[in-house]
């Protein structure tokens, strides 16, 4: 795997903060998208990623011994993810989530509708409705462009795991979309 452009930026901070606002900064974003992908709240997924950003200030002192950056972040974020989806404490915020959302949103503006009934939103929901194993496969190859053994790596896979997962998950993906029309 090789290794980001800005990899030995990382390494190269002396200072804490700087280094970790350098993290924030480069990573903030793609790390809460991808805790999205996971949890589907947005609120969720920064928490996670602010958890996330804590790990790293504590792991300063170990920076130097981060052979690839990107795939240690990742996975960090990931696994978070995995572990908030096990916690019953998801169970609950997304259900009163839900049903404050249900309330509220009872009105819908047409701009509002003409967002929700796009081809990309469908596609999101689509790619988010699908079960974990593919949802992830297809998430990193697709919208963070990793290749089959970075997330072969990430994931600690075998690469025809990745291969056949995101094979059968462009199968479900296909069939979702179909059905819908």
């Amino acid at each position: 795997m090789a290794k980001d452009s800005t990899e030995n930026n990382y390494f190269a901070e002396k200072n804490r903060d700087e280094w970790l606002e350098n993290i924030m900064s480069d990573y903030g974003e793609r790390l809460t998208k991808l805790a999205f992908n996971y949890v589907k709240d947005w609120g969720l997924a920064q928490d996670i990623v602010q958890e996330v950003f804590i790990t790293c200030y504590k792991q300063y002192d170990k920076a130097s011994e981060i052979v690839y950056f990107k795939p240690w972040i990742y996975r960090i974020t990931i696994n978070r993810c995995k572990d908030m989806l096990k916690s019953s404490f998801l169970k609950r915020y997304l259900f009163n989530n839900s049903l404050l959302s249900h309330f509220m949103n009872k009105d819908l503006s047409p701009e509002v509708r003409l967002i929700l009934n796009s081809e990309k939103e469908k596609l999101s929901q689509t790619v988010l409705s699908l079960p974990v194993k593919y949802r992830e496969v297809i998430i990193l190859f697709y919208y963070e462009e990793m290749t089959i053994g970075e997330i072969a790596e990430l994931l600690t896979l075998n690469e025809n795991t990745v291969k056949t997962r995101l094979k059968r998950g462009r199968i479900l993906l296909k069939n979702s979309l179909e059905r819908s029309e």
